[in-house]
């Protein structure tokens, strides 16, 4: 790739930050407040930000002792444990990214609904149709060029943090100690169960906000700089934690938790009008349909990035491969967008909504972030790499330890739902991998994979039949 085409740390630094802050800032308040307390909320954010800042180091350390795996999330999980896990964290990533865009379509349109009513929450033949036509003209956008896609992401990404500024300098001056500290661990809504239900009610909510920490990895083969690429991870989550922390706690001590919990998404709006009028509300919706508009940008750049170079590695089929005169991965934006087409179909016939869609989406990139954890244990345990340049490795190992225990956590706390859902998708990944070996010539599973293909496909074949007799919707 040519040299002018390759992106630097700023345009790194925005695909992260604006892959991350797309349209979940927005209805923090009240997602997290549905499902805990106020001190359940902290100590929540406690354990994200601890898990967080541990992967975005071992994805700072990968990128600087693993340079040669361009395909972060993908080629990490397949260089430390095989080709058919290494399939699996990428088609797990790049179905969590397809369901993420859907909802954030969903959710753009349901914004532009609070100013124009024919769009309604966002889910319906209007809106369906509009997201449709921005779907595809995203994809024209990128097709030009990826760099050119990265900058107008970097400029939306400054433009929607001015609404979410406006909104913490309102709600720091609007603070009240008493309405935060009202019922501070949900006892009174008995609803809401123990405070371990209620951190772990805000696990999904807190991850979803993250999904795109790995935005620099995944496009790591177009950086300029090599290190440029843990320095935006790193530089991304350290301001994007914070934001995210001070719109949830200082909503809770401008309305209650019982009231946040009611609110319609976004909720910083009716938090905000709430303390300031309905011009509050107007701010916030418009920032949202900004923010929504560059999430969607930067998503349908790592969307199509993933299966990219998995196929060039020769983990997804070869159809993917294909790139245009400027370097973007034309076939793969193609199938990635065909499916979100299809997928904003289905939400159209089946009222689906963004909470929903999101909730699947988080639980789907959990493998990926489990095994890139996993292999920068490996690394550090094994002194692969640490020949040369000793020196860090037990702090290495420590946040891999960090890393893998946070996304072992995710994995329970998402919930036996959410996880049997993403088993379907994974046990269809079974015959796209058969095709993808049969294309390479090579046997289909080596030991212990046959028995992960089978737990797959049975846990999957499960969920389909509770789906068809009504135990699982």
């Amino acid at each position: 790739m040519a040299e002018d085409k390759k992106l630097g740390l700023v345009a790194l630094i925005g695909l992260v930050t604006g892959s991350m802050i797309g349209g979940g800032v927005f209805s923090l308040p009240a997602d997290m407040a549905r499902g805990a307390g106020a001190g359940a909320i902290l100590i929540g954010w406690l354990i994200t930000g601890v898990g967080m800042i541990a992967l975005a180091l071992v994805y700072q350390n990968l990128a600087v002792r693993k340079p040669e795996l361009n395909g972060g999330v993908y080629s990490y999980a397949k260089a430390g444990f095989g080709d058919y896990i290494g399939f699996n964290a990428a088609w797990g990533y790049w179905l969590s990214a397809l369901l993420g865009n859907v909802s954030y379509a969903v959710m753009l349109f349901g914004a532009l609904g609070y100013f124009f009513p024919v769009f309604g929450t966002g889910n319906n033949a209007v809106s369906i149709v509009c997201a449709s036509v921005l779907v595809w003209t995203l994809q024209a956008l990128i097709l030009r060029g990826v760099k050119e896609a990265a900058l107008v992401n970097v400029l939306t990404t400054i433009a929607k943090l001015v609404p979410i500024f406006l909104f913490l300098l309102v709600l720091v001056v609007a603070f009240n100690l008493k309405t935060f500290t009202f019922d501070l661990w949900g006892q009174a809504n008995t609803s809401l169960g123990s405070v371990l239900d209620q951190v772990k009610s805000t696990m999904l909510v807190t991850l979803w906000v993250f999904i795109g920490i790995e935005g620099a990895v995944v496009i790591s083969g177009r950086a300029k700089d090599r290190r440029d690429v843990g320095k935006a991870t790193v530089m991304g989550l350290v301001g994007t934690l914070v934001i995210y922390v001070l719109v949830s706690v200082l909503s809770l001590g401008a309305m209650e938790q019982a009231k946040l919990a009611q609110l319609e998404t976004p909720s910083t709006a009716y938090v905000l009008e709430a303390v300031v009028g309905p011009w509050g509300a107007v701010v916030i919706n418009a920032g949202l349909v900004v923010s929504l508009f560059g999430a969607l940008l930067g998503w349908s750049i790592l969307a199509a990035e993933i299966p990219f170079v998995a196929a060039r590695d020769g983990i997804l089929p070869k159809i993917f491969r294909k790139e245009n005169q400027n370097g973007s991965p034309v076939n793969s934006l193609i199938l990635t967008n065909t499916l979100v087409q299809i997928a904003l179909v289905l939400t159209l016939v089946s009222s689906s909504t963004y909470q929903a869609l999101y909730s699947i989406a988080s639980s789907a990139i959990l493998i990926p972030y489990l095994f890139s954890g996993l292999y920068a244990w490996k690394l550090a345990a094994t002194g692969e790499t640490y020949e040369e340049k000793p020196a860090g490795r037990n702090k290495d190992l420590m946040t891999a330890v960090l890393s893998s225990v946070y996304a072992a956590w995710l994995i329970y706390a998402a919930g036996l739902k959410y996880i049997l859902l993403v088993t379907i998708l994974y046990a269809v990944g079974i015959f796209v991998f058969r095709q993808v070996k049969r294309e390479n010539q090579q046997p289909v599973f080596a030991g212990y994979e046959k028995v992960i293909a089978l737990l797959f496909a049975v846990a999957g074949t499960v969920a389909l039949g509770l789906l068809a007799t009504g135990g699982l919707s």
